[in-house]
């Protein structure tokens, strides 16, 4: 295998620049255990702002890794799931977690 600075096709560097940001792997691995509202993850996530949760789930949302749901009533009512993609990624997590510990 021959290495090169070229990493536009290395798959890890792909899953990293989705997967890297800071907040992205913990808001996914409480997105895993199910659908969710905005603010459960909020407050599952303690330490994280406001707006860095709602970038973080609209960068995941354009990778199409989750899917939200919005319900026009009064107060709003906003829902995140995984979609298949997102779905796919539960294997690399469950490594990610037996490797860890």
């Amino acid at each position: 295998m021959k290495i090169t600075k070229d990493h536009r096709h290395c798959g890890v560097a792909k899953t990293l620049k989705i997967l890297g940001g800071k907040w992205t792997a913990i808001l996914l691995h409480h997105i895993f255990e199910g659908t969710i509202r905005f603010g459960e993850l909020e407050r599952a996530m303690e330490g994280i702002s406001p707006k860095t949760l709602s970038l973080r789930l609209k960068q995941l949302e354009d990778e199409g890794i989750i899917k939200r749901t919005v319900f026009p009533e009064v107060p709003l009512h906003v829902e995140y799931t995984l979609t298949r993609k997102g779905r796919s990624l539960q294997e690399v997590f469950d490594a990610m977690d037996e490797w860890g510990k």
